[in-house]
């Protein structure tokens, strides 16, 4: 099984207008690109923060250490947290942005114009308060948007939005994000690195293609890491026949309920298997060894797929998916490989279609991938709350069409 070759990586970096793909097509179509100014605004500024690994790329280089990077320059910067360790007031130093005390100043740099040509909200990461019933993290998402948007009212003026990972812990503010940029017309995009990291193998799932069951297998808090696993569902069985069309029902197993949801066949052995054998060491013993933190999310899409995100704590330490495809023998699997050391080099990836939505006005992907992705978490959240129970989600009939955007590894 191959994995991440950091030699590699950095080369193709270096070679970034030569690299093939639809990146490279775009490349091409516009080979002398300017350098755009863009402005952040993040809840903190930390080593290894999303902060540092998304703006870092943006500073440093894809390596972040002054290789090649985006088209983009970092011109002002919000921080709503300043923690002891901080990095941006020595990196505003360095690279000559400016530390704003405000969204909007950060935005137009004390002026009545924007000064940018896109926003990076990155609200992850701080000292932040969680939900008393969930315990989902409060970060101020909502806020950042709603305040950006303010700021494009006052202007008069719209520019491309990315905001880091899901759009909120809570579904209405979500919806409301969603509809504030479709109606003043804020091109928007968001989610994390998931569905543009390597795959292993490099697996896409033909579009139209009908699919009869799928799972992922994820890790780690059942919100955070929730998230990035259910979007690395998402971004594979969104394109079955008939497109995405939301999702009816989600519910919790946990404890002795996900042996027993086992032996009633409703979630498979053999998808669970399969995902599994993607990474290599990955262990595929009996559920004996999942923790009492594990948890199996079952989602019931509005199409009749039915589809499981087992959070396998005490079994995966990795992203991986398994789907079963009619017409075919054995199940289509691939694993989302991270690399987990700077300068985490999937994210280098997200960058890239940051950039582009920045440069183009049109996003990667569509914003509806990850307003359903944060309903269902969101869903999920609560269920998990009420002990398991089954939560109709009317709410979460999102319907879209997917993209062919790519990602790391894709074509070779």
């Amino acid at each position: 099984m191959q994995t991440f070759n950091r030699r590699l990586f950095l080369r193709q970096a270096a070679a970034l207008a030569a690299t093939t793909g639809p990146l490279s097509r775009l490349r091409a179509e516009t080979p002398q690109r300017k350098t755009l100014p863009v402005a952040a605004v993040v809840t903190e500024y930390r080593e290894n923060s999303h902060a540092d690994v998304i703006i870092g790329k943006i500073l440093a280089g894809f390596d972040q250490q002054g290789g090649a990077g985006p088209a983009l320059k970092l011109v002002g910067l919000y921080t709503d947290q300043v923690p002891k360790s901080d990095l941006s007031r020595s990196l505003a130093e360095k690279y000559g942005f400016r530390i704003a005390k405000t969204i909007d100043e950060a935005l137009t740099l004390g002026t009545d114009h924007l000064q940018v040509a896109g926003v990076l909200s990155i609200g992850e990461h701080g000292d932040y308060p969680f939900t008393p019933d969930t315990q989902q993290h409060m970060y101020p998402r909502r806020r950042f948007f709603d305040e950006i948007a303010e700021c494009f009212r006052r202007v008069g003026k719209v520019v491309p939005v990315f905001n880091d990972k899901h759009l909120s812990y809570r579904w209405s503010d979500a919806k409301h994000m969603v509809d504030v940029a479709a109606k003043v017309k804020i091109p928007l995009m968001a989610g994390s690195s998931l569905p543009v990291t390597w795959r292993r193998p490099a697996l896409t799932l033909p579009v139209g293609c009908e699919i009869e069951g799928a799972l992922a297998v994820g890790y780690g808090g059942p919100e955070s890491y929730g998230f990035h696993a259910i979007e690395a569902l998402q971004c594979m069985v969104e394109r079955r026949a008939g497109g995405e069309t939301g999702v009816a029902a989600v519910r919790v197993l946990q404890g002795d309920e996900i042996q027993q949801a086992r032996e009633r066949k409703e979630w498979s052995e053999e998808l669970f298997a399969a995902a599994l054998r993607t990474k290599p060491d990955s262990p595929i013993g009996d559920l004996k060894r999942l923790r009492k933190n594990a948890a199996f999310y079952q989602l019931e899409y509005r199409d009749g797929l039915k589809v499981t995100v087992a959070m396998a704590n005490g079994i995966a330490s990795q992203f991986t998916f398994a789907a079963k495809l009619r017409g075919q023998r054995e199940p289509a699997a691939t694993w989302f490989e991270l690399e987990e050391k700077k300068p985490f080099g999937h994210f280098a990836h997200l960058v890239r279609a940051i950039e582009h939505m920045i440069h183009t006005g049109q996003p990667a992907y569509p914003i509806e991938r990850t307003l359903l992705t944060t309903g269902v978490l969101d869903a999920l959240m609560h269920s998990l709350a009420d002990g398991g129970q089954r939560r109709e989600t009317p709410e979460l009939a999102v319907r879209y069409q997917p993209t062919d955007w790519t990602f790391a590894n894709r074509d070779g």
